[in-house]
């Protein structure tokens, strides 16, 4: 078996060479190579669907619960400030620059590396399944979503994220409404009491407004924000619909289903929602996943930001490298030391875990 170090070393060469593959969501082709053949040089079967790379412990016993790891390896399109070649692997000053480096690319090398650590111990007390999944960034159809079909039932899970090696015990879901409220059209020099744009005003303020009643431990309230209205297409015309998009963060006091829910009984509109399937998520503190990240001095957390929790109904922890400020910003970089930390953690976080 390698050592944590050569794992470690191997992990960060196999990061340059994807960020150095363009790998935009539903555009990750080649990177699923890199990924292919990152198991064939550790001689560790895997399977592929899409994009979605994923491959099963040595020993793996249905009678056992399964663990799966994940991260995944699309990315977003730069952003216009970038100084440096996004698509050029840089290191400096103990970083390592390029698209992808951060979010999420060493999370998933350092996933990797755990997972060949731990592939051919007999002794686990859960089975390893670990995901290398695309579209996360788009939430698309054909990312983890689309592979859970074929993996176990799933007892829990680690989603590699950049949280400076912190325990993102919990993680908000994210509910995107397009909300229509109508009224009658005329010329605007005619009176008209069936605005749809004066319509519109009390829809928001319920949405700037409302509280719901349920307050989570570790994230706080649900939170409503109206970010785009759209109405009229000129000037002397009093528009027939007025069109407004709502984003709501629902935490994990609620369900997607029960934020619509209340949305449609207070809400003088056609309320559609885009999709139903990014719900909050959390994780127990008496977990022992995350009593292996405390006793190892991690410090745990409430995240506002999405991932691919979203979309599994297991307990899942949110884990990894990297910072997520850096995420989607020019120049993106991470520190070699945070991989090299990763790794570490990842594998001493487990061993307690699997109790070895």
């Amino acid at each position: 078996m390698k050592n944590i170090a050569t794992l470690t070393q191997e992990a960060i060469s196999l990061l340059k060479s994807l960020i150095e593959t363009p790998s935009f969501s539903s555009e990750e082709d080649q990177t699923a190579l890199l990924i292919e053949n990152w198991f064939n040089q550790n001689e560790i079967p895997f399977n592929r669907e899409n994009n979605n790379v994923w491959a099963f412990n040595k020993y793996f016993d249905k009678n056992k619960p399964t663990l799966l790891l994940n991260s995944h390896h699309d990315t977003v399109k730069p952003n216009q400030a970038y100084t440096n070649d996004p698509f050029k692997a840089i290191e400096k000053d103990g970083k390592l620059f390029g698209l992808g480096s951060n979010d999420a690319g060493g999370c998933l090398v350092s996933l990797l590396a755990t997972f060949v650590h731990f592939y051919e111990n007999e002794n686990l007390s859960h089975n390893l399944v670990i995901v290398a999944s695309a579209e996360e960034e788009s939430s698309g159809k054909n990312g983890l979503n689309s592979v859970l079909k074929h993996l176990p039932e799933l007892d829990c899970a680690i989603v590699g994220e950049p949280t400076l090696m912190q325990l993102a015990v919990a993680e908000k879901g994210l509910l995107v409404l397009d909300v229509k409220v109508k009224g009658t059209a005329s010329h605007a020099a005619h009176q008209n009491d069936d605005n749809s744009l004066y319509k519109s005003i009390p829809v928001m303020e319920w949405f700037k407004n409302y509280k719901f009643d349920k307050i989570s431990d570790v994230l706080g309230p649900v939170k409503m924000t109206v970010t785009q209205i759209s109405a009229g297409k000129q000037h002397n015309v009093v528009p027939s619909e007025c069109d407004l998009v709502v984003d709501i963060r629902v935490t994990d006091r609620y369900s997607n289903t029960e934020i619509l829910d209340v949305v449609k009984a207070n809400v003088n509109a056609e309320v559609t929602p885009r999709s139903m399937h990014l719900n909050a998520s959390s994780i127990p503190i008496a977990h022992g996943l995350v009593q292996a990240g405390i006793a190892l001095g991690r410090t745990t957390y409430g995240s506002p930001t999405l991932s691919d929790q979203s979309v599994l109904s297991c307990q899942s922890l949110k884990l990894g490298p990297g910072e997520t400020l850096r995420s989607h910003s020019a120049d993106e970089f991470i520190f070699i030391n945070e991989i090299e930390e990763g790794v570490d953690l990842y594998i001493k976080i487990l061993t307690d875990f699997f109790k070895l």
